[in-house]
């Protein structure tokens, strides 16, 4: 039993994730939905005021208004409302006209189901008010504020309707749906009078037995997130078979509400939900943390790292969250906000927020220097935290081979500053040559030269080569921006060695479309200030950028645990460190043999994959149950853009190129991003500069400590 109560917690957790995810569009759409048609008729009575006068006079009179008043105030209400409505501003107030006008149509006009949802769709906005993609939410903490008379008894109001009267809206909306499935199966008789604020008709048709098992079950509000997941699914598929009704798309609007909100304070689900809270101590933080629970430490929040925290949340275990930055960063896209595509917002998401209602779960902004594997201790630059379970997901930096001194001058890409000084240079150098009038320093400064042909240093050269041509076109006197050289070294055979040749070949057609010089078999031996020596020739590039090698982490420095050459801790088969069997090392930390005996690649997929994994062992270990098989990494593919519809895509079985593999990966790369904010800025910017080769990020900031300066008269002299 109490593993069936475990398992139904955390399928309720698993919806509410969803919830918080898929619920502001959800409340968008269904505003835009009850909007529509109120915003119709009304510009239908606008457009021809004579006929909206013989109808509020002979077809739907009301008693207690004259025709024209009645005319007036319904067009007025229908078009001011479905507008504020839409926009999510004074929505409640809006909701509770268009609420008063639909029960005027019910009750004077004609009854029916669509009118009846309607009412009741209007009476949830009245009571619970617009969701956060809103205007009322925007302006919220400043109306409560703010000078105007009765602003904060508005606020404080209205905070108190949602407080008092939202549980009594979801048990009376569970009720009427009960009822109306149950008088729909022939279980009830109403009279002609009830029937009228029935949606009988539309009512899908699951027979008796169904009928009576979900009216069971919605009316004292049991297991209603699945019950109404389950009819949400049986409406849809009747949708799809019989187009059904305007009434019954209604149906499911109002399912998706009790799917995503619940059923209610007032609900055997509250007092399940109340009783689990109370007996398991992973839901109160200070109980966590407080009472001797197990405490794990996750170092990093990165892909693993955020996976392992995210699924921890519902065991009896302590999670830490230690960074040394205060967001995740999603490192595929930084080349875009290198090249001025994206701004490090659109690929950043605090890691503060994502954990808000995880209350078994910390996050600390900490520099870790060492790990005290005889205290059990994690060191930071501020304190020590003590754990039981460690995990280090800290992924990677730059490699330079040994030749370190070369860092000043070729930027690698890892972090966001390193994405913004990368293009800061960028940038710079066409504002340089623009500046001056030495033929063979603009050469120079518009010379790009990107080490290294891996998907980071095709993708760079690609989106330059791009920015050039056709970001820039008439935004300077002096020079074409279309003359610009772009080359990409590669020190191997052919550029993109991980994916199959034939796909290498289409990478390098692809980036010699766009003017890309793509030199393979060539090793550099020199950078500084003024260029790079390639294979013994001097290539006079101001702007190097450094996409050829990666290091991990210090982490097996601090553990004095065996690496390998790239100093990835060697990991057992469930991702432990040997020896230290209650630490673990997954992501780019790792050198995990588990992928049919070869190295795990460091890619997102893998760091997911392997914090999930490292989740089932410490869920095992804390539950006493049976370990989970050893680790096995599952390769979804392997993706790289290269340019406008130009991309590669290697599945295994299935391998693209051009625009089909170029949508997709616009696709996979969306979805990995974490929070809908984000995902939303990064397609609606993607969108514009597709439509205007246009980007709203060409930024230089920042301070340039290697370039010498010009002079007035369009010369450089020296610093």
């Amino acid at each position: 039993m109490r593993r069936v109560l475990r398992w139904l917690a955390r399928a309720n957790a698993a919806i509410e994730r969803i919830e918080r995810l898929i619920a502001p569009l959800f409340d968008v759409l269904l505003r835009l939905a009850l909007a529509g048609p109120f915003f119709m008729s009304g510009l239908l009575k606008a457009a021809d005021w004579d006929k909206a006068l013989y109808l509020a006079t002979h077809e739907y009179p009301v008693s207690w208004l004259a025709p024209t008043s009645a005319a007036a105030v319904g067009m007025g209400v229908e078009l001011a409302g479905s507008v504020l409505l839409t926009l999510g501003l004074a929505t409640r107030y809006a909701a509770a006209a268009m609420f008063t006008l639909a029960v005027v149509i019910q009750t004077n006009y004609v009854a029916q189901d669509t009118t009846l949802f309607w009412i009741v769709l209007l009476l949830g906005y009245v009571v619970r008010g617009a969701g956060v993609l809103s205007l009322d939410r925007l302006v919220a903490p400043g109306l409560a504020a703010s000078p105007l008379p009765f602003a904060d008894r508005i606020v404080r109001t209205a905070h108190t309707l949602t407080r008092v009267g939202l549980p009594i809206y979801v048990l009376l909306l569970r009720v009427w749906l009960a009822v109306t499935l149950a008088a729909a199966a022939g279980l009830v008789q109403l009279s002609a009078a009830a029937m009228v604020w029935i949606p009988i008709d539309s009512a899908p048709q699951i027979g008796t037995g169904g009928a009576l098992v979900i009216a069971v079950l919605f009316a004292p509000g049991l297991g209603t997130r699945f019950v109404s997941i389950v009819l949400l699914l049986v409406m849809l598929m009747m949708q799809m078979m019989d187009g059904g009704s305007t009434a019954s798309l209604y149906w499911v609007w109002s399912l998706a509400w009790l799917s995503f909100g619940g059923a209610g304070a007032v609900s055997i689900d509250a007092i399940f939900e109340s009783a689990v809270r109370r007996r398991d101590r992973a839901y109160d933080g200070s109980a966590a943390f407080d009472r001797g629970m197990p405490r794990v430490v996750i170092v990093g929040a990165g892909f693993g790292g955020l996976t392992l925290a995210a699924r921890l949340r519902l065991l009896p275990v302590a999670v830490t969250l230690i960074d040394r930055h205060n967001y995740h960063l999603f490192q595929p896209l930084l080349y875009q906000v290198a090249t001025a595509g994206l701004a490090p917002g659109d690929i950043a998401t605090p890691v503060r927020g994502l954990f808000r209602d995880s209350d078994n779960t910390r996050v600390l902004l900490a520099e870790v220097t060492g790990i005290d594997t005889v205290l059990k201790q994690v060191v930071t630059d501020s304190l020590r935290i003590s754990y039981d379970y460690l995990i280090l997901a800290t992924g990677a930096s730059h490699s330079y081979f040994g030749q370190d001194a070369w860092a000043p001058y070729a930027p690698g890409l890892k972090r966001v500053e390193d994405a913004t000084e990368v293009r800061r240079r960028l940038l710079t150098a066409f504002e340089r040559a623009e500046a001056t009038n030495d033929v063979a320093e603009r050469r120079c400064l518009l010379t790009f030269l990107i080490v290294g042909g891996g998907p980071t240093g095709v993708e760079l050269a690609g989106a330059i080569a791009e920015l050039a041509r056709f970001g820039m076109e008439k935004e300077f006197r002096h020079f074409d921006p279309a003359s610009a050289r772009v080359i990409l070294v590669q020190s191997g055979p052919r550029i993109l060695p991980s994916f199959p040749e034939a796909l290498s070949i289409a990478a390098t057609k692809s980036l010699a479309a766009l003017g890309v010089e793509v030199h393979v078999r060539s090793r550099v031996q020199q950078i500084d200030r003024d260029g790079v020596t390639v294979n013994g020739e001097r290539v006079a590039a101001r702007t190097v950028m450094w996409a050829a090698g990666v290091v991990a982490s210090p982490a097996a420095a601090w553990l004095k645990a065996p690496a390998d050459a790239a100093g990835r801790l060697i990991v057992g088969p469930d991702l432990s460190v040997p020896g230290l069997t209650n630490i673990f090392a997954i992501g780019d930390t790792a050198l995990a043999t588990a992928w049919n005996g070869q190295a795990v690649p460091g890619l997102a997929p893998a760091a997911k994959q392997s914090g999930l994994y490292a989740a089932r062992v410490i869920r095992a270990r804390v539950l006493g149950k049976q370990p989970p098989p050893p680790f096995r990494y599952r390769h979804l593919g392997s993706l790289a853009t290269i340019g406008r519809k130009a991309a590669v895509a290697d599945f295994g079985f299935v391998k693209l190129s051009g625009a089909p593999a170029w949508w997709l990966w616009g696709i996979v790369h969306v979805g990995f991003l974490v929070g809908l904010r984000n995902r939303v800025s990064v397609m609606f910017d993607w969108f514009w500069a597709y439509l205007t080769y246009r980007s709203g990020t060409r930024l230089i900031t920042g301070t340039d400590h290697l370039s010498a300066p010009v002079s007035a008269d369009g010369n450089n002299r020296p610093t």
